[in-house]
């Protein structure tokens, strides 16, 4: 069972990367008006680029806060390891 969820779980993934279809990130009329303004020499694009980056990075830092506050609300403190003090055979 668990082999045929994994083979399942692989056609899936396999399905999602074969079937990649070319979009365009925006609509004409934005891609239309930074083009202008590039072209113009404008700095409407520069802000354009700055706000698309912002909106990228927000999620991971929204992420990051939630592991910080997970490993400092969740870790162990206090933990004796109890280890015997003769040497470790590795062999």
């Amino acid at each position: 069972m668990k082999k045929l969820k994994f083979l399942y779980l692989a056609l899936v993934l396999g399905l999602l990367v074969i079937s990649v279809v070319p979009v365009k990130a925006q609509c004409s009329t934005c891609a239309a008006n930074v083009e202008t303004n590039s072209k113009s020499g404008a700095k409407t694009t520069n802000g354009l680029n700055n706000g698309i980056m912002y909106l990228l990075g927000a999620p991971y830092l929204a992420v990051a806060a939630v592991a910080y506050i997970w490993y400092k609300k969740y870790r162990r403190k206090d933990v004796d390891l109890n280890m015997r003090s003769e040497k470790l055979n590795l062999n």
